[in-house]
């Protein structure tokens, strides 16, 4: 481990926080994690972190505090109070939250963090669970300019297209719209697999040459596989993107702009999880165009 890097401490050790702070280890930081999962723990420390007993033990000597959590309350559960990220941080830490939440509540969370000594960039990322393991995210970045730039060494070891979107919200104003031409883009190629299956077509050859011309996308890259196979362990689930969706239509909703297919979108998001997928990858999408094609579906 490198003396000269900064301390880090990371907090939210799930699908995605996982990898990402093991991508630090690699490079040499030193890191600190907390998480509720005990297993999580172990992981962290064989991969030569520390694994710490609270919030407040895991932040106190850091110089760097990475967040990756579910959502908006858990942000707000593991940075605020007496045992929280803001009481327990030195003045001069440099808190990045990489959970995808509310502008708000990143704009909320800066206010209240300033009022500490601490700075805080909203650094929300984009690429699953594989991007997550290969270091290859894009991470939408938003905050002051100075402290983006103390954060980019850091930030380009978990991720390949690390940009400045503005200030504080932007980055998470920029991943809902990252969310929204997800669903949208998931929703198509599940369309089309159930349309070129009706009519017979070879599935793998078509997705092959389709994911060579203008309809390729990383969207087809990633979940090609699961649309083949009907795999749909969670690489990032159903119940979050359903969140996401919420996020991004309430925002486009405050700001006037109208979303005719991500509306549509987000209803059959919000109809698999009622019906007991939430747990599922996002590609399960496929599994609701099935039952409106007529077509069985594996329970």
């Amino acid at each position: 481990m490198s003396t000269n890097l900064p301390k880090v401490a990371w907090i939210g050790l799930g699908i995605m926080g996982s990898p990402m702070a093991e991508n630090l280890i690699r490079a040499g930081y030193r890191v600190t994690g907390y998480t509720l999962e005990a297993e999580k723990l172990e992981r962290l420390a064989a991969h030569g972190g520390t694994a710490a007993p609270s919030i407040a033990e895991a932040v106190r000597d850091a110089d760097v505090i990475v967040t990756m959590v579910p959502a908006s309350p858990q942000v707000e559960a593991v940075v605020y109070g007496p045992d929280g990220v803001l009481e327990n941080a030195r003045p001069g830490a440099l808190l990045i939250d990489t959970s995808s939440i509310t502008p708000q509540t990143s704009i909320d969370l800066a206010k209240a963090a300033a009022a500490k000594g601490i700075r805080v960039l909203d650094a929300p990322v984009s690429g699953g669970e594989a991007g997550a393991i290969e270091a290859v995210l894009s991470i939408m970045v938003g905050g002051e300019q100075a402290d983006f730039d103390a954060a980019r060494p850091l930030l380009d070891v978990l991720g390949r297209t690390v940009v400045r979107c503005g200030p504080h919200g932007s980055g998470q104003t920029v991943k809902a719209a990252n969310q929204l031409i997800v669903a949208v883009n998931i929703q198509a190629c599940a369309e089309a697999v159930v349309f070129l299956e009706k009519s017979g077509v070879d599935l793998a050859a078509a997705l092959e040459v389709l994911n060579g011309g203008l309809a390729g996308s990383t969207v087809l890259t990633r979940k090609k596989d699961n649309f083949l196979h009907r795999e749909f362990a969670p690489g990032f689930r159903i119940d979050l993107h359903h969140k996401d969706m919420g996020i991004v239509t309430d925002a486009a909703r405050s700001v006037g702009a109208a979303l005719p297919v991500g509306a549509v979108v987000a209803d059959l998001v919000a109809s698999l999880r009622a019906q007991g997928d939430g747990g599922l990858d996002h590609s399960a999408l496929l599994r609701e165009v099935e039952r409106l094609s007529g077509l069985p579906v594996k329970d």
